[in-house]
């Protein structure tokens, strides 16, 4: 079943009249597109994955040759050179330079620029799912936002309904006291009821605009909002096993899977520093001293063997062990948290729906009562006390109907938020 937020707004409160035809308003779809495309938040949270692919190519560097030129100016006191021309060496020039190039190529370091390597693609990794949860807040987000409004929109209509009650009754309290059937003090009590609901109404159209505004926000936008309430729709909720699966695929959850692998591949690089370090060098060399020769080239294994740190590679490789278990930890109770997140999110969806229908025949009957207590109180049968006692009920009845149907619809938002399916249940809504 579908949950339409729109009947806040339409077919609201068995209220017989017609709203005045608005222009075509802001759908919850096209906002949830503009948010996509447009929330400042969201392209904030975008930006790790370029940083992140950055950071992994700066570490693969490190698996590459290196290549680098050296220079050399100086100025001797003297020149010391041996031999007769046209064999004489100078091994001491007085105004002496060289220049070298020299490339150098990792070999073996205990896999440790390996290990690094396949932490920056696991970094790489974890800024997408940063997106995604980005994403899937920001929906949330828009998604409150529009029904804040539409039930502001639906709350300034039920406000402006009730000032007509009131009015109403202060025009049948003034025809009584002009005909002289009752006092004045009915009359002075409608008129203070009546500003109570026109301050009422003042502040449904502050709310109103708050609401608005923290839409404006969420997607960018300047100017004014017409909010389509209608067409807040959501697919149906799938059962509570297929949502805890996707849940347990949230992005949350994949970051904290990724930061488990990420730990135990600290473990294996710390523990590289127990082993050797082999690399090759190649260079090439040109010098104006001509002994023994003025240039030449040379390639070179270099080799080197850790005997004593003064236990620093064990601690460290204790430390990253610590964070490894640490980190396998959370990510278990996050996944318990994750599955009992959607158990209590699908409790509160039926919680909710209960509540919508008992507002409904709530208001229903407060609408029956209202109607026949002011036709008595019109006979004089009931006194004003009676019919402003009906009027606060019918008013709180639909107050109620209107904060039932809200909580209803951010019941399943959040329920998909529980289960990391905003998103795609979005994008399906759109595509309708």
């Amino acid at each position: 079943m579908r949950t339409p937020l729109g009947a806040l707004a339409a077919a609201l409160l068995l209220l017989p009249s017609t709203p005045p035809a608005r222009a075509e308003g802001l759908t919850l779809a096209d906002a949830f597109a503009r948010a996509i495309s447009s929330n400042l938040s969201l392209e904030k949270a975008r930006r790790e994955l370029p940083a992140a692919d950055a950071q992994r190519k700066a570490v693969f560097a490190a698996l590459l040759p290196n290549v680098a030129a050296f220079a050399n100016l100086g100025l001797n006191s003297t020149e010391v050179s041996f031999g007769e021309p046209p064999d004489d060496r100078t091994i001491l020039p007085k105004r002496d330079w060289d220049y070298r190039v020299v490339a150098t190529q990792p070999l073996f370091a205990g896999l440790r620029e390996k290990r690094a390597y396949d932490q920056s693609k696991l970094a790489v990794e974890g800024a997408r799912e940063t997106g995604r949860r980005a994403e899937e807040d920001v929906l949330l987000a828009v998604a409150s936002a529009f029904a804040a409004a539409a039930g502001s929109e639906a709350l300034v209509e039920v406000e402006t309904r009730n000032v007509e009650l009131v009015t109403r009754r202060s025009r049948q309290a003034k025809d009584l006291f002009e005909a002289g059937e009752t006092t004045r003090v009915d009359l002075l009590r409608a008129e203070a009821d009546g500003k109570a609901a026109e301050e009422r109404l003042v502040s449904a159209r502050q709310y109103l605009e708050e609401a608005l505004g923290r839409l404006r926000v969420a997607l960018a936008l300047d100017g004014p909002i017409d909010v389509d309430a209608g067409s807040a729709l959501l697919p149906p909720l799938a059962p509570e096993d297929e949502l805890v699966a996707l849940a347990l695929a949230r992005p949350d959850v994949k970051q904290a899977e990724l930061a488990l692998s990420t730990a135990s591949l600290e473990v294996k690089k710390q523990w590289g520093a127990y082993l050797p370090v082999l690399f090759a060098e190649a260079g090439y060399v040109k010098q104006k001293r001509a002994f023994p020769v003025d240039e030449y080239g040379y390639g070179a294994l270099r080799f080197s063997v850790p005997l004593f740190r003064g236990g620093e590679t064990s601690a460290r490789v204790a430390a990253a062990r610590e964070r490894e278990t640490q980190a396998r930890l959370a990510l278990e109770e996050l996944r318990r948290e994750v599955k009992e997140e959607v158990h209590v999110a699908l409790l509160a969806v039926e919680a909710a729906r209960s509540r919508v229908k008992l507002a409904d025949e709530r208001l229903t009957a407060a609408q029956a009562d209202y109607d026949q207590t002011f036709e008595q109180y019109r006979n004089q049968l009931l006194t004003t006390l009676d019919v402003q006692s009906a009027e606060t009920s019918l008013a709180e009845a639909r107050r109620g109907r209107i904060g039932a149907r809200l909580g209803l619809f951010l019941a399943e938002v959040r329920t998909l938020h529980a289960a990391g399916d905003l998103a795609p249940a979005t994008r399906k809504e759109t595509a309708r």
